[in-house]
């Protein structure tokens, strides 16, 4: 008599064990989501002129483009097209068309564009937790979360005006979904997942590696009757038109109008050896922390053989091919964000597994979650940090003195190194020089390149010639160059950060 209550307790008692090992996991990842947000918001109002400053020109640009302009969504423009309209092939411009929009009642603000990445990355940050969750357990999906939170890129990327966060965070909440719609054919998780996977290829189209854990999922599901499945066809459709579509324009318009530009050409190239090996170097230490990457590979090896694990290591391996072929493009950093998710849902994987082989041990788990977590945070911050530090306040603060000397029709030539920065700042358009289509072309060879590039745009209409602190020594590496510039133009401000010149005329 006495032992059935007993027994018929039990599930109970489990059940509210449950019930609390996941309401404290949740605290937990409350907690983690206000301080990565918060520590996002960190600088949220910093000019653009941090270490990634000519990405995020660009995109403001664009932005500021559409509200003086007008909000000609298909068309976006650049400010280094000289004399011509500067429409440019990009992303699907959803972000800078928003933050135009936002200008309209705030006025240009630097933070808007920033906000953005952040408002996104908050938003996804429960759906990580989650998907994590569900192929790994709680532990693991609390330890995911705050490496994903904190890692260095995604800190850094996460509260810049750029399109990685976003479409990175667009996949995360489309990965999940589908994984949620894969389990319950419900049609509300189908197409929740195929609009955020669709637009996240649409805002940026490297995403396009998400397609190798959905591919996996529906292996894993139908094997190879999934050939006969309508529903994996019209997500398909539904994911994959759209991008088909605005990249055939987003290519017209490149061929049609100068400088000639489709945003990302020429990643797709092999390299040598050394070039991966530097990223391999790169993005296990001052993208990852040392700490994140090591913790990641124990986690390759240790992770539990559960019903969904595999979409983390198609994930991976997707992630490894798009590096070896996209090797140019892999030269930005942030290309290699996804490997972010990837790293810390394998780190999670290896802590949960860690502790539970030191569970019995109360002081161990917690003297080495601390050890583990504080190392990890110590290395993160030391790598982030630099990059918050400036390297263009010369480009912002000539172009605050171009807006004031200047007229609004003005054309600039800007030995810049590359960085449009300059033009975003002066609100004025021109050219990088030495200018190749538009297209920054490098250190002159010699003062008669330099001389005559300056020429053919003196004849296109440049009215004024601005050098910066970085390239100030081009007027001791080209004398030649330096006393023709000084023959046809007249040198109006100088400061220790930039020179500016106001061009002579061109004669017929």
């Amino acid at each position: 008599m006495l032992e059935t209550p007993h027994l018929n307790a039990l599930p109970l008692r489990e059940g509210r064990c449950e019930q609390f090992v996941k309401r404290r996991a949740t605290h937990l990842v409350t907690a983690l989501w206000i301080f990565a947000v918060g520590v996002r918001l960190v600088l949220i109002n910093q000019p653009y002129i941090d270490h990634w400053s000519w990405r995020q020109s660009d995109v403001a640009a664009i932005a500021r483009n559409f509200t003086t302009n007008g909000f000609h969504f298909a068309y976006p423009q650049i400010d280094w097209a000289g004399d011509s309209s500067g429409y440019v092939g990009t992303e699907f411009p959803l972000l800078p068309f928003i933050a135009a929009i936002c200008y309209k009642f705030a006025g240009v603000r630097d933070w808007i564009g920033r906000s953005q990445a952040v408002i996104l990355f908050a938003v996804s940050l429960p759906f990580f937790f989650l998907l994590v969750r569900e192929v790994f357990g709680n532990t693991a999906a609390i330890w995911a979360t705050f490496f994903y939170s904190f890692a260095p890129l995604n800190v850094f990327v996460g509260r810049s005006f750029m399109p990685d966060v976003p479409s990175l965070s667009l996949a995360l909440i489309g990965l999940y979904f589908f994984l949620r719609w894969i389990d319950n054919v419900k049609p509300l998780a189908f197409w929740l997942a195929a609009i955020a996977i669709s637009l996240s290829l649409l805002i940026k189209v490297t995403s396009i590696v998400i397609a190798a854990p959905l591919l996996f999922l529906v292996w894993q599901k139908w094997r190879w009757n999934f050939l006969k499945q309508p529903a994996p066809w019209l997500f398909a459709a539904i994911t994959l038109l759209p991008s088909a579509v605005w990249y055939w324009h987003a290519y017209q318009v490149a061929e049609r109008f100068y400088p000639h530009h489709l945003f990302g050409e020429g990643g797709i190239r092999i390299e040598n050896f050394s070039w991966y090996w530097g990223i391999a170097r790169r993005t296990a230490t001052s993208s990852l922390t040392p700490v994140l990457s090591a913790v990641a590979v124990i986690g390759l090896f240790v992770a539990p053989r559960s019903r969904h694990s595999g979409l983390f290591y198609w994930w991976l391996a997707a992630m490894l091919l798009f590096v070896i072929v996209a090797g140019y493009g892999n030269r930005h950093p942030w290309y290699q964000l996804p490997l972010v998710p990837i790293a810390a849902a394998f780190a999670g994987v290896a802590c949960a597994s860690i502790g539970s082989k030191i569970a019995s041990s109360r002081v161990a788990v917690v003297s080495l979650s601390i050890l583990l977590g504080g190392s990890f945070a110590i290395l993160a911050y030391v790598y982030v940090r630099p990059l918050y530090e400036s390297s263009a306040a010369q480009l912002r603060d000539a172009g605050y003195e171009l807006s004031k000397i200047t007229p609004p029709d003005a054309l600039i030539v800007a030995a810049d190194m590359g960085d449009p920065s300059i033009f975003y700042y002066a609100e004025r358009k021109g050219w990088h020089f030495l200018e190749e289509d538009g297209i920054y072309g490098g250190n002159p060879g010699d003062s008669q390149h330099a001389i005559a590039d300056l020429e053919r745009l003196r004849r296109r209409g440049a009215t004024h010639f601005v050098f910066t602190k970085n390239t100030f020594w081009w007027l001791q590496s080209y004398p030649e160059f330096t006393r023709h510039l000084a023959e046809c133009s007249t040198l109006v401000e100088a400061t220790a950060r930039f020179r500016v010149y106001k061009l002579n005329a061109a004669s017929e």
